[in-house]
């Protein structure tokens, strides 16, 4: 079974940037997702489109296809009296703001001032080259459910047909 959208993916990676390792999933643990709805980045997920499992590659994704290019105009000054709980942030902290419309954003500490918390809003990857070498562990077809959400649900069911992972037996190999 190749990887096309509407199937659920199963993956281990590990991700460099400027040759440091900054991520990887555990082989008893892959990462899963589904394909075709922008649950991973763009880049990562046109490479692996077409891919069957036991394929493996690695791929360098600049900038604009991963988490895009840092944004000076993603910093913001916010002053201390709209902050909960002020007193227990610190620099390079991960916090979760809310704004006037009830949605919420991840900001990292960047400055603690006198009457301001400086905010820096961009990802914590933007501007950075990733590189991923990635093996495909397993391809299902995704449920109707998970269809409907636009994300994988859970792991492998034990009694359920797809191609598997290297235990399995031969005859479940080719299923599709």
């Amino acid at each position: 079974m190749q990887i096309a959208d509407g199937k659920v993916v199963s993956i281990e990676y590990v991700l460099t940037v400027d040759g440091e390792e900054i991520a990887r999933t555990d082989a008893d643990d892959p990462m899963e997702y589904l394909h075709g709805v922008g649950e991973i980045l763009p880049g990562l997920e046109t490479a692996l489109t077409g891919k069957k499992i036991g394929d493996s590659f690695s791929i360098t994704l600049p900038p604009e296809d991963a988490y895009g290019d840092y944004d000076e105009e993603d910093i913001e000054e916010i002053d201390k009296s709209d902050i909960p709980n002020v007193a227990e942030l610190e620099v390079g902290m991960i916090v979760e703001v809310e704004d006037e419309d009830g949605y919420s954003y991840t900001a990292e500490v960047q400055e603690i001032r006198k009457d301001v918390v400086v905010l820096d809003f961009n990802p914590p990857l933007a501007g950075k080259t990733l590189t991923y070498d990635v093996v495909v562990k397993g391809v299902r077809d995704a449920t109707e459910e998970e269809l409907e959400h636009g994300h994988a649900h859970s792991d492998w069911d034990e009694d359920e047909e797809w191609d598997g992972y290297e235990d399995e037996d031969e005859d479940s190999l080719d299923r599709a």
